[in-house]
C-alpha cells in the first residue's frame, strides 16, 4: 500500500473541490487549479479531510501520485507556491517590462525577453539580481523557474549565471599553467 497515498489531505475552510470526469477542480481563496486524475482512483471527503482511494492493487502506481497532485493543488490555492532565483555575474540583471514580460541581460549580445504565462507572477528586487516566481500551480511555477535558469545556467568554473537561491554549486578548478 502506498504510504503517501494513505495520508489524508487536510481541506482548509474556503477550499472546495469537484471531480468532473478525469479532472479534479480545486477552488480556494487564491484561485482555481485543475488536475488530471487517472481512472481507477477516486476522492472521498471525511470530516474535513480528503482521502484518495484506489479500486484495486493494479492502481497502486498512481495512488500516491494522485494524492500528491491533489495536495499540491490544495496548498496552491491556499498558500501559493514560490521559487527564488539569483542572478550572479557582472552586468547580469533582470527587469520587468510591464507585468507580463521579464527582460534579462545575461552577457549575450542581445537582451532576452521572457513572456510570462497566465497565472504566474514575477517580482524583481531593486538590485535586479533576485527574482521571485510565484503562482498557484506548482508545476507551472517550477517550469517557469527552470526555463529562466536555462537561459544562462550556472558556470562551474566562474559560478556565473542564473541559479536557484538555495542551490549550492561546486566550483571546478581551471587549467593549470605549463611548467
Amino acid at each position: 500500500m502506498s504510504r503517501i497515498g494513505k495520508k489524508p489531505i487536510p481541506l482548509p475552510k474556503g477550499v472546495t473541490y469537484a471531480v468532473e470526469g478525469n479532472t479534479v477542480r480545486v477552488k480556494g481563496p487564491k484561485g482555481e487549479v485543475t488536475t488530471h486524475m487517472p481512472a481507477g482512483v477516486k476522492l472521498e471527503q471525511n470530516d474535513g479531510h480528503l482521502l484518495v482511494v484506489r479500486e484495486d492493487d493494479s492502481k497502486a502506481a498512481v495512488h500516491g501520485l494522485v494524492r500528491a497532485l491533489v495536495n499540491n493543488s490544495v496548498e496552491g490555492v491556499t498558500r501559493g507556491w514560490t521559487k527564488e532565483l539569483d542572478i550572479v555575474g557582472i552586468g547580469y540583471r533582470a527587469e520587468m517590462k510591464g507585468k507580463t514580460t521579464v527582460v534579462f541581460t545575461l552577457g549575450y549580445s542581445h537582451l532576452i525577453e521572457y513572456p510570462l504565462p497566465a497565472g504566474i507572477e514575477v517580482t524583481v528586487d531593486p538590485k535586479q539580481t533576485h527574482l521571485v516566481v510565484s503562482g498557484i500551480d506548482r508545476q507551472k511555477v517550477g517550469f517557469v523557474a527552470a526555463e529562466m535558469r536555462s537561459l544562462r545556467p550556472p558556470d562551474p568554473y566562474k559560478n556565473k549565471g542564473v541559479r536557484y537561491s538555495n542551490e549550492r554549486l561546486k566550483k571546478k578548478v581551471g587549467k593549470t599553467g605549463a611548467k
